[in-house]
């Protein structure tokens, strides 16, 4: 028996309304034919293309506190465009807490302080104007957030925070086009942009919140465990975008879910009380972890 034959259904660390199913153990291969996928496996696969592009942040023995208590300890990593980074591990970990230091969010917690350099393309996030960081480190949160206006405005609205003239609809209208398109949605809703956004499903609103997150044309977009409150089909849906989100930008994602890890990432952090213990290729981590503690944590015995 393999250490993912243990994980299963049960596993309390498994939070997200997805099935908790094991990570898949067969690969799609583009020089020979496809393996079937296991019986129960999830429906999204993805060819992993182990290239990435130039490193767009870096972080340089990051630390965070919250009063006295030091809820992220000396983390050092990169960030690189064509690339999905998931963070992973038990609630309270810190890994929220670092996804949320990337564009500063952190800040907004009176207690909080940091230490060491959190850089993007080799600028301190601290010189950068606040709203500048945000339209390029973007974020997508757990809960779906659209505003309570139509679809269209939701993503002009991000649009125009940016743009000093304050455009009109006519001027905005390929941007927010494009912003539909690349998240999927304007095959489904473009008949109909002026709907009230808070009147579409729970899965096309998180996708309206990542188009208007990438209508900036960010560099990085981050994900708060996107997919815990969706059904499983608008999960699958999320989990494609990202992997075509990631070949024009560079996407870090928390989840809970271990097998969404497995099926979108390329690389995986796993954390464990603020500290960062094992960094590593995807299959490397789920199948030959180097720490006892990540061996632990996949196999399922703590969460």
């Amino acid at each position: 028996m393999s250490m993912y034959d243990e994980v299963g259904p049960a596993d309390p660390f498994l939070e997200d309304d997805v099935p908790s199913l094991p990570p898949p153990r067969r690969r799609v291969r583009v020089d020979r034919t496809p393996l079937p996928v296991e019986p129960g496996a999830a429906p999204f696969a993805r060819v992993r293309d182990r290239s990435s592009g130039p490193e767009r942040m870096r972080l340089e023995g990051l630390t965070v506190n919250y009063a006295e208590a030091r809820v992220v300890k000396g983390v050092s990593l990169s960030i690189h465009q064509g690339e999905v980074l998931a963070l992973i591990g038990p609630s309270g970990c810190g890994k929220t807490t670092l996804l949320r230091t990337l564009n500063r969010l952190t800040e907004a917690t009176a207690t909080a302080s940091r230490g060491g350099r959190v850089l993007l393309d080799d600028q301190e996030v601290e010189q950068i104007e606040v709203t500048a960081l945000r339209r390029r480190v973007a974020m997508v949160f757990q809960q779906p957030n659209p505003f309570p206006m139509s679809i269209f405005d939701n993503i002009a609205y991000a649009i125009r925070v940016q743009n000093r003239k304050r455009p009109g609809r006519r001027e905005l209208e390929p941007a927010v086009v494009d912003a539909l398109r690349r998240a999927g949605l304007y095959d489904e809703l473009g008949g109909d942009l002026d709907r009230p956004a808070l009147r579409l499903s729970g899965g096309q609103q998180q996708r309206l919140c990542i188009a208007r997150a990438i209508a900036t044309r960010p560099e990085v977009l981050l994900m708060d465990e996107p997919c815990s409150a969706l059904d499983p089909k608008s999960t699958a849906v999320i989990e494609e975008l990202i992997g075509e989100l990631r070949r024009e930008l560079a996407v870090v994602i928390v989840t809970h879910n271990l097998a969404q890890a497995h099926r979108v990432a390329d690389r995986v952090a796993f954390m464990y009380l603020g500290d960062l213990v094992e960094l590593g290729d995807v299959d490397q981590v789920f199948e030959a972890p180097q720490a006892q503690r990540t061996r632990d944590y996949v196999a399922g015995a703590f969460g």
